[in-house]
């Protein structure tokens, strides 16, 4: 007999390399035509819940690492969760509505279609767009219900998203008025906070004097009335970056309790914040003197004369003036800033807003009629030079807000919109700031940072701007008085009426609706129909009415809603509100956070520095498991780096396990649980020692890393598993019982009996992470 006939060298169906970007389509293919996901769903009915809300993304463009990223991790979650007992269903979701998609229809089709066929082309275009996304995010072995998706334009969402402003209208949270909204002059319309971000911007920075109505109020003021003469002018000083803003100047702020100094130099009297003095005297390059000084308290309601109008401004008092910059004076427009706003409606200011919503300024706007705004700085301050009333003028790098679609500066302006208020009381006699707050105490975050960041945003930020002046999205379907603007009294019933159409009909019912269909003859008269839409944060914010209340495979409120660290300002603030509005707590128990995507060099990846990499580019290089293995491999807290250096280590580990499982499942061919295994007591002692080490890896692998989302550790641990403690230890003893002990005899059983748990409860660790690979072995085993 040759001798390697007496060696159990046995081989396995489970190859040596894995070939994932060949091999994983196949078995998509299988796992589709085998209706996987609904088993699951059949097998796991009875247990006890576990729910992930997926936050839509939106159906617009091609899918990036950044996007594999975040349905790899709740994936992972998703499939662990089912491993640890519970039923954990996944519905996954499109955002569908708003203007990005309204953008790339004018841009095919100009912008003469009708309304209606606007908004079909929409619908149409972000069809499209979905069944795409769809495909890469179910190659990267994403498991969920991709045959049911939500998507926000259906039209039972479309109703529930009425229904939704309905609750929040009832609960007397919304409101309506003239307030300073972020205005894009690309988008034509206002903007929600999460679509604003900011980049550096050079302004104009300019140091701008008002006279004096009356000289001698103001040294007066200053005990300084022996200086007086008819040649003596006084000046207040404000410092701004927004020149353009100056027409709609109503007065000047100062700040009660900071200490103001009267200066004397070759240019006249000037009143500027005593801790300023020296820092704006040195930028317009001048000696100067202090002739006196006196608190802000005792300024209020001086008056000066505007720089280029035939106009009278007061000084008045302001919480939010700061000694950071500028002079310490702060011109106010209540028209373009929402500080100016709240302090002009405590002096009863003038609103009235010289912008019109295409950043011009409107025909009445004496000077500066038909300018664009930012073009009008340049004669603003031309005329300021003239007028003799610009005191400095530099160029200022500064960090400006910008359209988040469109890179571009965006501007302050009052518009009539409607509101969520966060300050008012609601109709339970709680501020929707409050129960935030209280709903944010209740959460648990992963990372524990995330609480700081989300409790800054909410106690920050001003009332929620919900109306924008677009097509393409749910409608505020309200009527108002012709003449008072009020709503119908009898608003709530009305909107459910139109809800139930829209539930029939989508978003059009309510476009194409004559009211006369709605109210009270008596009523018809005097109502009009409101034309805005809703802020597509509010379509998405709310999906925890219209998708987890109304799933029967799911529940409210979700267990973990799980997003980038950019959704404590977007998404999950939106949500929060609106839960907390409507059902007076948050729609999640827990907030889960991952980082933003760099390259190797530690940039951001964006479509503007060429540095994305798509998800079929990324899947046919390495494979979805390789993808899979990385997200999980990463601190995701944090920002995660992407490269080929980065895949290549992430290669080598992905390697290591795969040849463990190789190896194991060779040194199995052989042996069948139920005949072959040796039962514990007579099992030699390191075989038994080797499943009690088993038993501590697997206890902190699933109860302790899996269940506190910490998978780089879980990674860690299996790879230091393989490695180490298999490879370098028990496994290299194993091999000569393995390979020369007769092939049925008790010491080798014992071995092959320790192998099979081994390999057993290796996969299931693995499985939430390589879906792929485990699926394979496991189907072997």
């Amino acid at each position: 007999m040759d001798y390697k006939d007496t060696v159990n060298l046995l081989d396995t169906k489970f190859a040596m390399r894995g070939d994932l970007a060949k091999r994983e389509p196949k078995m998509l293919e299988k796992w589709y035509k085998e209706n996987r996901y609904q088993k699951l769903r059949q097998l796991c009915l009875g247990r006890d819940k576990f729910i992930i809300h997926d936050g839509p993304p939106y159906a617009n463009g091609e899918l990036h690492v950044g996007h594999a990223l975040n349905k790899i991790l709740k994936d992972i979650i998703v499939r662990s969760k089912t491993i640890a007992g519970f039923d954990a269903p996944f519905v996954p979701g499109w955002d569908c509505h708003g203007l990005p998609i309204e953008l790339n229809i004018e841009k095919k089709f100009g912008k003469n279609l009708s309304h209606q066929d606007f908004r079909k082309k929409c619908r149409e275009y972000a069809t499209t767009q979905v069944d795409q996304q769809k495909k890469d995010f179910i190659r990267l072995g994403v498991l969920g219900n991709w045959s049911n998706p939500y998507l926000t334009m259906s039209y039972d969402i479309e109703a529930e998203i009425v229904r939704s402003m309905g609750e929040i209208y009832k609960s007397g949270y919304l409101t309506s008025g003239v307030k300073p909204v972020h205005w894009c002059l690309d988008c034509a319309s206002s903007l929600a906070e999460a679509e604003v971000e900011y980049q550096n911007k050079i302004s104009p920075s300019i140091d701008v004097v008002f006279k004096a109505f009356n000289t001698q109020d103001v040294l007066s003021i200053f005990k300084r009335p022996d200086i007086y003469s008819d040649n003596l002018s006084v000046y207040a000083c404000i410092w701004t970056t927004t020149p353009w803003t100056l027409p709609a100047n109503q007065a000047i702020c100062v700040g009660a309790e900071i200490e103001y100094s009267l200066v004397d130099c070759a240019r006249g009297c000037f009143v500027i914040a005593s801790e300023l003095v020296a820092s704006v005297m040195a930028r317009i390059g001048i000696n100067y003197e202090i002739l006196g000084t006196a608190k802000g308290s005792l300024l209020e309601h001086l008056q000066f004369i505007h720089p280029f109008y035939s106009r009278v401004v007061p000084i008045i008092l302001g919480e939010h003036v700061t000694l950071d910059v500028g002079t310490g004076l702060v011109h106010t427009a209540p028209a373009h800033g929402m500080e100016d706003y709240h302090v002009g409606l405590k002096y009863n200011l003038d609103m009235h807003n010289p912008v019109g919503g295409d950043g011009k300024f409107i025909s009445s706007t004496e000077l500066f009629s038909g300018m664009q705004v930012f073009e009008a700085n340049s004669k603003v301050i031309d005329i300021l030079k003239q007028n003799g009333c610009l005191f400095s003028h530099v160029s200022l790098d500064h960090s400006y807000p910008h359209c988040w679609r469109h890179k571009t500066p965006i501007i302050f302006r009052t518009t009539a919109q409607w509101f969520i208020a966060m300050d008012k009381n609601g109709n339970d006699g709680i501020t929707l700031r409050d129960k935030a707050e209280k709903a944010v105490d209740a959460t648990n975050f992963f990372p524990l940072n995330g609480r700081a960041r989300l409790e800054s945003m909410i106690d920050n930020r001003p009332d929620w701007c919900i109306s924008r002046q677009r097509n393409w999205g749910v409608p505020l379907t309200f009527c108002i008085h012709k003449e008072t603007g009020e709503l119908h009294p009898d608003s709530y019933n009305i909107l459910h009426k139109v809800a139930n159409l829209v539930e029939q009909k989508g978003i059009d019912a309510w476009f194409n609706l004559d009211i006369s269909t709605l109210l009270p003859a008596t009523d018809v008269a005097n109502y009009v129909k409101l034309n805005d839409i809703l802020d597509v944060w509010f379509d998405s914010g709310t999906t925890h009415l219209s998708v987890l209340n109304k799933r029967g495979e799911l529940s409210w409120p979700a267990d973990l809603y799980l997003e980038g660290s950019d959704q404590h300002r977007g998404w999950f603030q939106t949500s929060l509100l609106t839960s907390c509005a409507i059902k007076g707590n948050a729609p999640f128990k827990q907030l889960l956070t991952h980082g933003f995507l760099v390259d190797g060099d530690g940039y951001k990846m964006s479509k503007s520095k060429g540095n994305i990499v798509n998800i079929p580019d990324a899947v046919n290089k390495y494979g979805a498991d390789i993808l899979r293995l990385w997200v999980a491999s990463i601190d995701y807290s944090d920002d995660i780096a992407f490269s080929d250096e980065i895949l290549k280590r992430v290669t080598e580990s992905y390697r290591r396990i795969r040849n463990t499982i190789r190896f194991l499942l060779s040194n199995l061919e052989d042996f069948n649980i139920t005949n072959d295994s040796v039962a514990i007591d007579e099992m030699l002692e390191i075989d038994k020692y080797a499943l009690v080490h088993l038993a501590q890896v697997q206890e902190k692998v699933t109860n302790n890393l899996y269940n506190n989302y910490q998978f780089h550790y879980v990674v860690q641990e299996l790879v230091s598993y393989c490695s180490e403690d298999l490879g370098s230890f028990y496994l290299d003893i194993l091999k000569d019982r393995l390979y020369t002990a007769k092939a049925d005899c008790k010491t080798r059983r014992s071995a092959q009996t320790a192998l099979y748990h081994i390999c057993k409860s290796l996969i299931l660790m693995l499985s939430p992470i390589l879906a792929f690979t485990s699926d394979e072995a496991w189907e072997i085993l």
